[in-house]
């Protein structure tokens, strides 16, 4: 969307890049966008996803390739048809959830089928846009408190109630969090409701150091027939966090924070106590108040578990009498407004981008193995953060690749890498840039 202060850093960005050009472009102005498509050779659509089919549209009227990081959505899926008519790529997953993902596990897939074995189950945890949290030589400790690391000596830079930061909004991240899921496990399919997802979090262990929980995310069932393994019985895509994010999320849901609804009363000139006094239905605004009404909505197991989520509702500045950032006339931006505020990442601070799968694999003999490829990808220091490389990267060497005729990559229609023939070749360049997921017998 047009802002000056993104054009201006878009302009500061491009500084010394030949061929290039920073606009301010609303993607809601068909017309604007649809004159910089045809202008074009190739889109890369980063935008949030729910603008991709608008952009394909009209790169399929004028016949321009277009890639994208996100998933394919419902809404992309229906112009498969009309881009194939036309000729057209429409290149996506090619990020590091999804892309980087999938260029694993479609190799690990792939190598076991080849040597005659079935794969039983498969796991696929992710855990990203997260700041670096303990150095290897203090990882064990159960603090939650991101830290940054400054050659032998640590620092801690926040004391974070979500064990995590944002480096763009929070909405979506929220509403991951926020979103039914569906799996199979045992062969059987099961559906978890949004509202009980972060009750069902558990301790999942990665790699020693690290105090991760997990929980399902969104609908994994069509991974089952992606990655061409009909023999599995339990196919499980999840989402890690760090111990207590969860249960922290489940109280926003409680406290209704993480509701998109507009609200008559939510106008700008409140306090953000009055905010939550109103949100919760509390009789006043004294903080004691407010405090025994959110301990009567969430439930809380314990008074240890109350007193470490109050106390991170509070350092959000929930309880405050301070003015409140107003955004959308609903709860859930409101609150995201507060959280760019105080969850942005400040110069030095670095992310860590997480990912793991795990394949349980039988023989032709009846033996049964576990195996595991892992990414640990931490951001540089005052440079490209882990996210925007894993992500940028991948997408970048796609994009070649597509542009450079690579026979793979240039099937008219919408296409994903779930086949051997189009992840190889991105995933040996990616290699090629220190990207690599690390492969283990458990």
């Amino acid at each position: 969307m047009a802002d000056i202060k993104i054009l201006v850093l878009a302009q500061s960005l491009i500084t010394g890049l030949p061929r290039s050009t920073a606009i301010a472009l609303d993607v809601s102005a068909a017309s604007e966008l649809e004159s910089q498509i045809a202008s074009h050779n190739l889109v890369i659509s980063l935008v949030p996803y729910v603008y991709h089919a608008s952009v394909i549209e009209l790169a399929i009227k004028h016949k321009v390739n277009v890639v994208t990081t996100s998933y394919v959505s419902d809404a992309i899926r229906d112009l498969d048809e009309s881009a194939k008519k036309a000729g057209v790529v429409i290149l996506n997953e090619v990020g590091v959830d999804p892309g980087v993902d999938h260029l694993y596990a479609i190799k690990k897939i792939d190598e076991v089928h080849v040597k005659g074995g079935k794969v039983c189950d498969t796991k696929l945890l992710k855990f990203a846009i997260r700041p670096a949290h303990l150095t290897r030589a203090i990882r064990r400790s159960k603090s939650s408190i991101p830290i940054v690391e400054v050659s032998q000596h640590v620092a801690e830079y926040s004391n974070n109630p979500l064990g995590f930061k944002f480096s763009w909004s929070p909405r979506g991240a929220l509403l991951s969090q926020f979103s039914s899921a569906h799996f199979l496990f045992g062969g059987k399919k099961v559906e978890i409701p949004n509202k009980e997802l972060m009750g069902v979090a558990k301790p999942y262990f990665v790699m020693d150091g690290y105090d991760f929980v997990a929980y399902p995310n969104r609908n994994s069932l069509p991974f089952q027939e992606f990655y061409a393994i009909p023999e599995a019985d339990t196919v499980i895509r999840g989402s890690l966090r760090y111990e207590g994010n969860p249960a922290f999320v489940k109280a926003l849901i409680d406290l209704g924070w993480l509701d998109t609804q507009a609200k008559d009363w939510l106008k700008a000139g409140l306090t953000w106590a009055e905010v939550l006094q109103k949100a919760i239905g509390a009789k006043d605004t004294s903080e004691s108040t407010l405090v025994s009404r959110v301990k009567e909505l969430c439930h809380f197991p314990s008074e240890s578990e109350s007193e470490r989520i109050i106390n991170g509702l509070r350092w959000i500045g929930l309880f405050s009498s301070e003015q409140a950032t107003v955004r959308g006339g609903n709860l859930l931006d409101t609150l995201c407004a507060q959280l760019e505020k105080e969850l942005s990442y400040k110069p030095g601070e670095r992310d860590l981008v997480m990912l793991q799968h795990k394949f349980v694999v039988e023989w032709q003999d009846g033996k049964k193995e576990t195996f595991t490829s892992t990414l640990e990808l931490y951001g540089e220091q005052n440079g490209y953060s882990g996210m925007a490389k894993s992500v940028g990267i991948t997408c970048g060497i796609a994009t070649q690749l597509l542009l450079d005729g690579h026979k793979a990559l240039n099937t008219p229609g919408v296409l994903a890498p779930y086949r051997k023939e189009v992840c190889d070749p991105i995933r040996e360049l990616l290699e090629q840039e220190g990207i690599k997921m690390v492969e283990a017998l458990a």
